[in-house]
């Protein structure tokens, strides 16, 4: 890595004074203590990650264990002061509790020992005779590991050690690696006790790790989905548009609709005060009231622009000939899949060791409990801070390297010799020296975007009183109004289009963001309007993919209500759907921003004379002259001025030759 001051050669000149806006070729390290910062932020989640999987034990939540500190289907170590601990429970991977229909509900500790066996008993067993020759037949052993088969029969303390008789209470089934019984009257007891004495921690990974399968497959499901809509979105029509728009607007009301009727099933049939259906039942209010909301706000947005469809296939449209002139960057997004998943995972499986780890303490009975260290299950913040900016990372590292490669094959003058191997050389350039400012952008980008929302709340409440006359009102808005002058110029430079800066002109965050809204306000109402309805679209898409992936969730997760979380499993699909559609479809997005900025950039420095001919190709020109002939009308229909801000023409790019 050359972060550490060293320069590359990128263009002819070393340090012009004023911003060229050309791909460069002398670039050194920007944001270089960003970059250390943030290999000190991964070092502690290492630790985290090291000191939690060495204090918990996955096992536990995903075979089960028994009361001796065994896993179930493990080869297990021994636990000092446990005698019966240590054992090889390889082929044993089923959870048996001796008396399951007579739990204590006041102290789950002291109640039914629990056994690991190869199989649950399918049938009654009314003697002990009728144990042992199910312990012979089967190699489950019903009784504590201490008294051997032979000794059901003639031990005077089996009565004590064995499970009480008839055995199991009711029919019993396996479920989750458990022995559930099937009566309506054990099952609601044991499910009292053995799953309320979990904490919602231990109950939100339980479900995580019961649906786990489930997660997977849903994930493969929404890569499916993003490269289908990405597909769709390279041979874009009028018509596509539309059905797009469709999909979206009836797999919303759709998803609304079942998640109101689920949470109505759910709380209406709620007879078992069981932790996990109350969970459920939350979670379901919660998702219909979110799913709601932005029904209503997709509905009205969608409502409003749809007059602009002609202008979404055309950005789509010039958006498909800049990725024609790099066609790989299609398969990008592949790569920052399957690293994001692998983070993901990753991710997934430090929280389920967060979440089981304790200390192992021996009670009476040579019994093991693990009693949480709450310490380190605390850190769970730093680690979901760690998955954000992460992931965060990750995509700015796409934005940016897509960024140079379409910077890259826009300014070249000469169609004839295009460039070699531009997303390579992007991808290299960014690994030298600008992770830095992809390490800053990742995280301040997504912090800003909670005070933009209150900002936008507290216009959207300022407009509501500018009528009221009174002088509360008027207080009021006075007092939002300075609110929003004061950090609206801070943080309107924190966007993306930054990457698009860095990756052109090799400056660092700060300066790139300034230097791009700088460039932006220029023609304010005319790019940023279009980029963002152009943003608005693709966001559709994303939205469609992850719609389609909660609606398959839904009917996958509908079972088990009561001994699985199943709502928060659902919930982190939904959200790992979205990601994985952004994932392909933000290459849309970063080709788009990048264009735009391209443009403006182009004529920022040119003015389309033979002296100084524009970049942009025909078609691409044709699009801008459309588009400043529809930014014309509106002015003078508001009594503007219909001239051009830099007074000149637009005229047709000459290629010509270096």
């Amino acid at each position: 890595m050359r972060c550490l001051g060293a320069q590359s050669p990128v263009s002819a000149e070393r340090t012009p004074r004023h911003r060229a806006w050309r791909p460069q070729i002398y670039r050194k390290c920007t944001d270089p203590a960003w970059l250390l910062l943030f290999f000190l932020f991964w070092t502690g989640l290492m630790f985290i990650a090291g000191s939690s999987v060495a204090a918990g034990a996955t096992g536990r939540l995903l075979f089960g264990y028994d009361s001796f500190g065994n896993v179930c289907g493990r080869k297990n170590s021994p636990v000092d002061g446990a005698p019966l601990s240590g054992q090889d429970m390889t082929l044993k991977k089923h959870v048996f509790f001796m008396d399951s229909c007579g739990l204590d509900g006041k102290d789950g500790r002291l109640g039914p020992t629990a056994l690991c066996v190869a199989s649950c008993p399918a049938e009654q067993l009314h003697t002990l005779e009728e144990v042992q020759l199910f312990a012979n037949n089967t190699g489950s052993f019903l009784c504590v590991y201490s008294l051997s088969p032979a000794n059901y029969t003639q031990n005077p303390k089996a009565a004590s050690l064995c499970p009480r008789l008839p055995v199991p209470p009711s029919k019993s089934f396996p479920l989750f690696n458990r022995c559930v019984p099937q009566t309506p009257e054990c099952y609601s007891q044991f499910a009292s006790v053995r799953i309320n004495d979990a904490d919602a921690l231990q109950r939100a990974l339980g479900g995580i790790m019961s649906g786990r399968d489930t997660v997977l497959g849903l994930c493969v499901l929404a890569v499916a989905l993003s490269l289908a809509v990405m597909l769709t979105f390279r041979v874009v029509t009028r018509l596509l548009v539309h059905t797009l728009i469709a999909l979206v607007v009836l797999g919303l009301l759709f998803v609304c609709g079942v998640l109101w009727w689920l949470y109505y099933d759910y709380s209406t049939a709620l007879s078992v005060a069981l932790d996990t259906e109350r969970d459920n039942v939350t979670c379901l209010l919660g998702l219909a009231v979110v799913a709601t909301v932005l029904t209503a706000v997709l509905l009205v947005l969608v409502f409003i622009l749809r007059r602009r469809v002609t202008l979404a296939v055309e950005l789509l449209r010039v958006t498909n000939e800049a990725i024609g002139r790099c066609p790989f960057l299609l398969l990008q997004p592949l790569g920052t899949c399957a690293v994001l998943l692998l983070l993901w995972a990753l991710w997934v499986a430090v929280l389920l060791s967060l979440g089981t780890a304790g200390a192992a303490q021996v009670t009476e009975g040579g019994r093991v409990e693990y009693q949480p260290l709450w310490g380190l299950r605390y850190m769970w913040g730093y680690h979901l801070l760690g998955l954000v900016w992460t992931s965060n990372f990750i995509l700015a590292c796409q934005q940016m390297a897509v960024a140079g490669a379409v910077a890259t094959c826009y300014f070249n003058r000469n169609a004839q010799d295009p460039p070699d191997r531009p997303l390579l050389s992007s991808l290299s350039i960014l690994l030298c020296y600008h992770q830095g400012t992809a390490a800053k952008g990742s995280l301040l980008i997504p912090v800003v975007r909670v005070p933009r929302a209150a900002l936008t709340f507290i216009s959207f409440i300022s407009s509501a009183l500018k009528g009221k006359p009174s002088a509360w009102s008027r207080c009021l808005l006075r007092c939002c109004a300075c609110c929003l002058c004061c950090l609206d110029g801070h943080l309107r430079p924190l966007h993306q289009n930054a990457y698009v800066a860095t990756a052109i002109n090799g400056t660092g965050f700060c300066t790139s963001a300034k230097d791009a809204l700088r460039l932006l306000s220029e023609d304010s109402s005319r790019f940023t309007s279009v980029s963002r309805f152009g943003d608005f679209v693709i966001f559709l898409g994303k939205v469609l993919v992850a719609c389609l992936t909660v609606f398959g969730g839904l009917m996958a997760f509908n079972y088990h209500r009561t001994l699985q979380a199943w709502a928060v499993p659902l919930l982190l699909a939904a959200a790992l759907a979205y990601l994985v559609a952004h994932s392909f479809l933000s290459v849309f997005e970063a080709v788009l921003g990048a264009l735009l900025l391209c443009v403006a950039a182009d004529l920022h420095t040119n003015d389309g004379s033979p002296a100084k001919p524009y970049f942009m190709d025909h078609e691409l020109l044709s699009f801008v002259k459309r588009m400043n002939r529809s930014h014309r009308q509106r002015p003078q229909a508001a009594g503007g001025s219909a001239q051009n801000q830099d007074g000149t023409e637009l005229r047709p790019v000459v290629r010509s030759a270096r």
